[in-house]
């Protein structure tokens, strides 16, 4: 149903196209971005620039304007014996807030200091048939924001600043990784099975092939098919699908950046993770400091590191290692008034558990930036285990602010030693662990032609952005995020 706003604005626009206005032009020429505009000398001349009307304000002969994209805005001046009476009657009359308009002139600088084209000629190039929100109040609905991001990135300067600094982040990791003379690669997003990760997938239909498929979890077992194939340095921006619950932390789509190295071990890869963090705060924030919540954090001071096994004893007075049976550790946890709060906690692998228990008492301590290495083999189906202790993984994962922000380690290589972990892995799904991992014969195969040692890496753009921007949910840090069908 129309409401009064849109059907005036549609009469408005029927007016243009009667006195012969193009209401839909196919193009306007710019030479200069809002931005770069607002930065120009007064008195620079012949000035284009186009952009949608997000104020307007009425002074009678004359009517200033301001205009904006997702980059800038920028103030105009319309006067009437400046550019004709039929123009500026055919502006104060039949434009509106929300409309698109292309606009010729010169800078100059009000009284208030505030740089400002002078229009000397304007086209119009488009109506908006609908009302934005209010300007002081934008959107205040959080569901609606994520719903209806592009009203969202109209009003809201924090959403516009963090999704710029989004793609500023993106452009930055790519060029870190390129002059570290990694290969950039795509590999399949529809997959057999969902190895990589410890995570259910989301679960498709190849109707001409006649099969199931997966999403991928994640790119991991793909790449390193790359380096039986000959590459040595590789990374993707590859988007992963994992179909798990909802929280300030989680999306069930993502973009995850994935990466490997022949040749090195977790502990090449932990320098250069670090160089990359602060490569990315330099290059996307201009610093290496930065606030979250309420704590100054200077990343480039010296990073913590410690061991699994540590951080719960300290935690919890737990010592893992005295429970190789998950029975009883659960137990212990009880003993110890330690609520998971899960509801399947009786049916998740040793693994599993362990995480569990990581995640819900030691991980919201960790502010700065962490190291945590060292985590149990049942945590890593595809890590390396340790030369000194073969319960162990030389693995780390890099901790800010109670999340996980990158995970990496030396990997399993031993084409005997994978299959073994993955039969494992069967066996808890089989049991009821739906998060445990599929056996995968061809990447098995792929791994019998032979291995290099391999170091690689992952993380997630979105987790990556929302710890850096300090951000409350990690929906923030995407630009259509999933929500419910209305």
């Amino acid at each position: 149903m129309i409401n009064e706003q849109t059907e005036g604005r549609i009469k408005k626009l029927e007016t243009l196209k009667s006195q012969g206005i193009s209401v839909y032009p196919e193009r306007f020429s710019t030479n200069y971005e809002l931005f770069e505009a607002s930065q120009l000398e007064d008195g620079t001349s012949g000035v284009r620039v186009a952009g949608r009307i997000m104020s307007i304000r009425n002074f009678n002969k004359l009517i200033f304007i301001t205009i904006s994209n997702i980059q800038g805005s920028l103030q105009l001046l319309l006067k009437r014996d400046e550019v004709g009476q039929i123009p500026f009657e055919q502006f104060n009359d039949l434009l509106d807030i929300g409309d698109f308009i292309g606009v010729a002139g010169r800078m100059y600088t009000t009284k208030t200091e505030e740089k400002t084209l002078r229009i000397e000629s304007y086209v119009f190039l488009g109506k908006a048939l609908r009302s934005l929100p209010e300007k002081w109040h934008g959107l205040s609905n959080i569901e609606l924001r994520y719903r209806q991001r592009y009203l969202d990135l109209m009003m809201t300067k924090d959403t516009q600043n963090r999704l710029l600094s989004r793609s500023k982040m993106v452009r930055a990791i790519r060029r870190f990784f390129e002059d570290q003379e990694f290969l950039e690669v795509e590999t399949p997003v529809l997959q057999h099975t969902s190895s990589g990760a410890i995570a259910k997938p989301f679960r498709t239909y190849h109707n001409s092939l006649d099969t199931e498929l997966n999403l991928r979890i994640a790119p991991e077992t793909y790449l390193k098919r790359l380096i039986v194939g000959g590459f040595t340095k590789v990374f993707e921006f590859a988007k992963c699908f994992r179909n798990e619950g909802i929280s300030p932390q989680h999306l069930q789509e993502f973009t995850m950046v994935e990466g490997y190295a022949a040749y090195w071990n977790y502990e090449d890869t932990m320098k250069l993770m670090r160089e990359m963090i602060l490569y990315i705060l330099r290059q996307t924030f201009n610093t290496t400091t930065i606030t979250i919540k309420g704590q100054t954090i200077d990343f480039s001071l010296e990073w913590e590191v410690i061991s699994f096994r540590d951080l719960i004893f300290n935690e919890t007075g737990i010592d893992i290692n005295l429970y190789p049976n998950v029975k009883d550790l659960l137990q212990e946890t009880k003993k110890r008034n330690i609520d998971l709060d899960h509801s399947e906690i009786n049916s998740i692998g040793r693994g599993s558990f362990i995480d569990l228990l990581y995640i819900k008492t030691c991980r919201p301590q960790l502010v700065k930036p962490t190291f945590l290495i060292q985590h149990p083999i049942d945590l890593s189906p595809l890590a390396r285990a340790n030369d000194g202790d073969q319960t162990l993984t030389d693995r780390f994962q890099l901790v800010v602010n109670g999340a996980e922000i990158i995970n990496a380690y030396s990997e399993l290589v031993d084409p005997i030693e994978q299959r073994k972990r993955l039969e494992d892995q069967a066996i808890l799904k089989s049991n009821g662990d739906l998060e445990a991992m599929e056996m995968d014969e061809d990447y098995l195969t792929a791994m019998e032609y032979g291995m290099p040692p391999i170091s690689g890496w992952g993380f997630g753009i979105e987790r990556l952005l929302m710890i850096l921007t300090d951000s409350d949910s990690i929906k923030e840090c995407t630009l259509f995020p999933l929500t419910k069908k209305l």
